[in-house]
């Protein structure tokens, strides 16, 4: 069955009150037309960049837009195949990632801000397709990730959020800098 109604949002006991600062924003939010619209908007941001500005970082030990760009990708997979697993039945507790060690080694400011934006785009792709072929049951459905509760659409509405919050914070401060 494929989601064509808006999905609910999570109830509190969902998820962990860490991710309350992604879900809350966008808790009253069509998550699934959201995730299609930053799929629109966010690659015509980095369009807006200069190559010679995505390796800008605001201060020292700050991640560079081409990292944070790839932090979002690297997340969004990892949240996205956890709503797999759990969707799945798969009642396997999840790890928790780093981030920091994530990015520490990925490479990101080895390559073009636009091919970053493109494996973004691509992870977007198929995260939004991922959620469109789950029915509502499905998407209620809770698993354990990082030792907590966590509920398959809570982690759209993570994705959603976390992306959101990433941007504003690239828009405040790496391209007021540029001005």
């Amino acid at each position: 069955m494929t989601t064509s109604t808006m999905i609910q949002a999570p109830a509190s006991n969902e998820y962990d009150r860490h991710y309350a600062t992604y879900i809350d924003p966008v808790a009253h939010e069509d998550v699934l037309r959201q995730l299609e619209a930053q799929a629109q908007s966010t690659p015509k941001l980095l369009a807006t960049i200069p190559e010679s500005r995505a390796g800008f970082r605001y201060a020292p030990g700050k991640w560079s837009i081409r990292d944070i760009i790839g932090h979002l990708s690297d997340s969004e997979r990892i949240f996205a195949y956890r709503a797999l697993r759990i969707a799945r039945h798969d009642t396997t507790p999840l790890a928790s990632f780093d981030e920091n060690a994530y990015a520490d080694v990925a490479g990101f400011d080895n390559r073009t801000l636009a091919d970053v934006g493109a494996e973004f785009a691509a992870v977007r792709a198929s995260t939004i397709t991922l959620f469109r072929s789950m029915d509502a049951d499905t998407l209620a459905l809770t698993g354990t990730a990082s030792g907590k509760p966590i509920s398959v659409r809570a982690l759209a509405f993570i994705i959603l959020g976390h992306e959101r919050h990433h941007l504003n914070v690239i828009k405040a401060k790496y391209l007021t800098e540029a001005k």
